[in-house]
């Protein structure tokens, strides 16, 4: 069994390396530097204010799952779009808002805003949901794998309940 601490700093090295990748296909400058991430204690004190069942959910499976997301996004206030755009702030965030990422037509027409809900159903089979869109994620068929991730990603892109 892996403890939290670990599995964070295996992601937050994974998203670290996945950097090596990035693009910025809207042109301009370089993002600023990437703000620190927030520390297992601050989100484990942080996570009973989470809706339910995020709440309740394992950090650190939900960091161990993020690592499969890592090669494609970052997670930090000021991180860079990379194949797919940073996460932070993404929930109350309309889709296909970010202007340092180049979004697919598909998805730019869904027209709905970043919550819970609607993540779990993007990260469910991203194909299905969004026919034509750009992201080659197979998705994450395990409902508590979702509840973990989404949970991990909310304490880790500035979620306020």
């Amino acid at each position: 069994m892996h403890s939290l601490g670990s599995t964070f700093a295996a992601a937050a090295l994974a998203a670290t390396l996945a950097g090596c990748g990035n693009s910025n296909p809207a042109g301009g400058s370089a993002s600023p530097p990437a703000a620190s991430p927030p520390t297992e204690a601050e989100m484990e004190a942080a996570q009973p204010a989470l809706p339910a069942p995020y709440n309740t959910a394992d950090l650190a499976n939900g960091a161990a799952k993020f690592a499969l997301c890592a090669s494609c996004h970052t997670l930090a206030e000021g991180g860079p779009s990379m194949t797919g755009p940073n996460l932070h702030g993404v929930f109350g965030r309309k889709a296909a808002s970010l202007e340092t990422f180049h979004y697919s037509d598909a998805l730019k027409a869904k027209g709905w805003t970043w919550d819970a809900g609607r993540l779990d159903t993007w990260i469910t089979d991203p194909k299905a949901d969004v026919p034509g869109t750009k992201m080659t994620f197979v998705g994450l068929s395990d409902s508590k794998d979702r509840t973990d991730v989404i949970a991990y990603v909310m304490l880790q892109t500035g979620y306020k309940p």
